[in-house]
């Protein structure tokens, strides 16, 4: 995902002072250099181009979940998983103001009966709930490609500015005992370079604007914060090795996992056509 492309570039470890703290900015850079061409075209085209990226992504992160939660057999128990996405994710953008949530639900209590794990279920929630919004932002067919846009540029931005202001800066710990690389410092430049980079896609600076960059960036900063914790919970470092390097798919675009039902939402309030700052 382009959005999680700002997570190649995030996340780093306790900030110090010593030259080696900018020691894997090269390999983040390269890695995000490979993924963005990539991502960009599948924006760009949407439809099944968009629903490709979106279907890729979902089988990473079910094998990544299963993982997670050491479920056995593995490839039994990720084929429920991405069957429960599957099934969610079926033309989320036709279906109902309240169906979507109906399908979702169903997703995660057929994936409870198949599996018997509750820890699967909440992954289809987790998981699906970011996949069906991206699917659904980006099918408005008059301002899917701009919103979805705003959307990856606010929470990259939000990403690279805490990652940079982190390491520059560094001070009082954000939350220790969840991420202890964390910095209050890094937290409000990501939020100061989102709103910056919302501004900017936006082609305009009005307080709509300045809010939902805003808002988007608060929000993706506390799905970082919650994948910090499912990592600490779930006793590991990465999410995966899928990325040599950086861990895994789920560590990438773990801000975009809760930002983008946020972006889903205030969409559905605005109607069909209207753009996420106006």
């Amino acid at each position: 995902m382009s959005a999680g492309l700002g997570r190649v570039l995030a996340e780093p470890p306790p900030s110090g002072k010593n030259p080696s703290r900018w020691a894997d900015l090269g390999l983040r850079v390269a890695s995000a250099a490979v993924m963005l061409p990539l991502a960009l075209a599948c924006w760009w085209f949407g439809n099944w181009a968009w629903q490709a990226l979106i279907a890729v992504t979902a089988v990473a992160l079910s094998f990544e979940w299963v993982g997670l939660c050491r479920a056995e057999p593995r490839w039994r128990m990720m084929a429920f998983m991405v069957l429960g996405l599957a099934w969610a994710g079926i033309s989320p953008a036709v279906l109902g103001a309240t169906r979507p949530a109906v399908e979702l639900g169903a997703a995660a209590v057929a994936v409870w009966l198949l599996s018997r794990r509750l820890d699967l279920a909440a992954g289809v929630l987790y998981a699906g709930a970011a996949l069906m919004s991206l699917l659904f932002l980006r099918a408005d067919p008059e301002a899917g490609r701009a919103n979805v846009l705003f959307l990856l540029v606010v929470v990259w931005a939000s990403d690279i500015g805490a990652y940079a202001a982190g390491r520059l800066i560094g001070g009082a710990k954000l939350a220790p005992a969840i991420s202890p690389g964390k910095t209050w410092s890094g937290a409000a430049g990501g939020l100061i370079v989102a709103i910056v980079a919302g501004v900017v896609v936006a082609g305009t600076l009005t307080s709509q604007s300045l809010a939902v960059a805003g808002l988007l960036s608060v929000i993706s900063q506390a799905g970082d914060l919650l994948e910090s914790w499912l990592k600490r919970h779930f006793k590991v470092k990465d999410s995966s090795h899928l990325i040599p390097g950086h861990g895994g798919v789920l560590d990438r675009v773990d801000g975009l996992l809760l930002a983008a039902p946020a972006a889903a939402l205030l969409a559905l309030v605005l109607g069909t056509g209207a753009a996420l700052w106006q």
